[in-house]
């Protein structure tokens, strides 16, 4: 069966067919699991939170300092690289966990860290908080989810660029001088109400004086250093983040109601952990949002004989998803299937007709 390529965008038919088609905000399916634990596992805590966000900060600190102090010597190179890591790919999981409300018990201190985050990120704040809602709402729901990251067939050269955030650092820059003018991107106006697009421009007007003054900084030092510290890291540090979060739905079903199908859960070692904040429990995260990062390892084994056997490492997930994505590209209408276990719970897995791998 060849392979049609769909209009992935929020503003196009397949938007109105999904909503056609009752695929809009449905009922989605989740593991059970009993009351008193769910209640237990969505306990927030300062004390980790805190732990985790010093180290991260703590290590960005030193890096930064170590790669001044030896600029512009190739020894501090290593000292960049870390530092580019810290700042492009482990702010996409602190942005993400505290946009969720659930890595501190204090308001504020997720608020104060998803801001920063979502900086380093380049994420604006207040539309990525919606547009995250969205996904979450309509995962893999093709027209409806905004952040569907690999398409069918697969978009190889927007896929090689994300290694260094290029097309998330143009769309980021193109979305913010939109807000600069007071509009909103068409897309953005598919999901950011009314009430939150003040929010969205101040913001932007935010982050035009911080990079106005970084910039200045540079001509005036005459000196890539500014950058280094603020700017260049949101490129090339985020090849970690796009290599772990390719992963979490690439290749698998669309147009399902069943996160078993659509996501994918793999195990990292503890430093990747660390990085991710758990996020490669991924499955567990879309059926319990609400479950912090910290927890997301006691919910999987509360859950997993529901669930789909994990990949064994990131390794093991790309030899899986790899091969799909290469038939995707020759015009193969396909994607992976998640076998579950014989002890697992059935729902209705499927609302389309399409061959599968």
């Amino acid at each position: 069966m060849m392979l049609l390529r769909r209009d992935y965008s929020l503003l196009g038919t397949e938007s109105e067919r999904s909503v056609e088609r009752g695929l809009a905000k449905a009922n989605w399916y989740r593991s059970e699991v009993p009351p008193a634990q769910l209640e237990t596992l969505r306990q927030r805590d300062n004390q980790v939170a805190i732990r985790d966000t010093l180290i991260w900060f703590g290590v960005l600190i030193v890096c930064v300092l170590l790669g001044m102090a030896l600029w512009p010597s190739w020894w501090s190179v290593p000292f960049w690289l870390v530092y580019g890591v810290l700042y492009g790919s482990a702010s996409e999981s602190r942005w993400h966990e505290c946009g969720h409300g659930t890595a501190f018990a204090t308001n504020w201190m997720n608020e104060w860290v998803y801001q920063i985050a979502s900086f380093m990120a380049l994420r604006n704040p207040t539309s990525s908080r919606h547009s995250h809602i969205r996904h979450h709402q309509d995962t893999n729901i093709v027209g409806l989810d905004p952040e569907i990251a690999v398409t069918r067939p697969p978009a190889v050269i927007n896929l090689a660029t994300n290694l260094f955030a290029i097309p998330i650092a143009f769309k980021a820059f193109r979305r913010m001088f939109y807000h600069l003018t007071g509009r909103l991107d068409p897309e953005e106006a598919c999901y950011v109400p009314q009430s939150e697009r003040r929010k969205v421009f101040r913001e932007s007007w935010v982050w035009l004086i911080i990079y106005v003054f970084i910039v200045g900084m540079a001509l005036t030092w005459q000196s890539l250093l500014p950058l280094m510290i603020i700017g260049f890291p949101s490129l090339y540090g985020a090849w970690y983040k796009f290599l772990t979060g390719f992963l979490y739905h690439a290749g698998l079903a669309e147009d399902v109601l069943d996160y078993r199908l659509n996501t994918r859960t793999y195990l990292v070692d503890p430093i990747s952990q660390f990085l991710c904040w758990n996020m490669n429990y991924h499955i567990e995260h879309h059926m319990f949002p609400s479950v912090p990062y910290h927890a997301r390892p006691r919910l999987h084994e509360l859950i997993k004989h529901d669930l789909p056997e994990p990949d064994r490492s990131i390794w093991q997930a790309y030899m899986r998803v790899i091969p799909v994505l290469l038939r995707q590209l020759k015009g193969d209408d396909v994607f992976l299937v998640r076998r579950l276990p014989n002890a697992a719970r059935t729902y209705r897995a499927d609302l389309h007709d399409l061959a599968s791998v």
